[in-house]
């Protein structure tokens, strides 16, 4: 499999074939499809390796968002350093390092009082955060990023007074760091989900209170 990375992070997808994984590897198709039968299953094993690198915190005390911090971070890095991968999260992730580290996540979001249907949309809203970041800062990047702004201000400058905030404040207008502004929209989601969360604690006690003074 980790041919078939290599082969990924210098071609990307698009350019897999089991023909030229197979010549990579110095076997021919026919036994390499004795292991793997279609590219897909190629696509899906390599997935799930790469996920091997993201590190699972380990269950310390630590506050709840520090570890989920930890997790999406060394997701968003993996998925950074593997350009490729991003685009492909799509498809279903069902192997062992993926469940792993979802399962983690999930946990972690239980014990910090998300439940019901915001468990599920929390971990979606965090999952599809870090893979829409990393999506777009692996395009520009393999794009060229300077050029892509370049072209977005001259036309914000051409048509200022049609779209006036963002030539003013939108992501093209000027140069952006990834990290900080990454850092920053994962606050704003753990803030929202700590909100949630307290106000869930907050109605809970409201309701015990009531029951208490209707039986009195």
């Amino acid at each position: 499999m980790a041919e078939a990375i290599t082969l990924l992070d210098e071609e990307g997808a698009d350019r897999l074939t089991m023909r030229r994984l197979a010549e990579r590897l110095g076997t021919g198709s026919t036994t390499l499809y004795w292991h793997v039968k279609t590219k897909n299953d190629v696509l899906d094993l390599a997935l799930d390796a790469i996920f091997a690198a993201v590190e699972i915190p380990r269950a310390d005390g630590q506050d709840w968002r520090a570890g989920i911090t930890a997790l999406v971070s060394g997701w968003r890095a993996v998925l950074l350093e593997h350009p490729w991968s991003a685009a492909l999260l799509g498809r279903p992730m069902l192997g062992p390092n993926v469940l792993a580290r979802s399962e983690f996540l999930y946990a972690t979001l239980l014990d910090a009082g998300v439940t019901g249907p915001h468990l599920t949309a929390a971990a979606y809203g965090l999952s599809n955060y870090v893979i829409g970041s990393a999506l777009m800062q692996a395009t520009w990047t393999a794009g060229g990023e300077q050029a892509t702004r370049a072209a977005a201000q001259d036309r914000f400058r051409a048509d200022r007074e049609r779209y006036p905030v963002l030539a003013a404040h939108g992501p093209l207008a000027a140069d952006s760091d990834w990290d900080s502004s990454f850092a920053l929209g994962l606050t704003w989601l753990l803030d929202g989900i700590h909100a949630t969360v307290e106000a869930s604690i907050g109605a809970a006690r409201h309701a015990r209170r009531g029951r208490g003074s209707s039986g009195e």
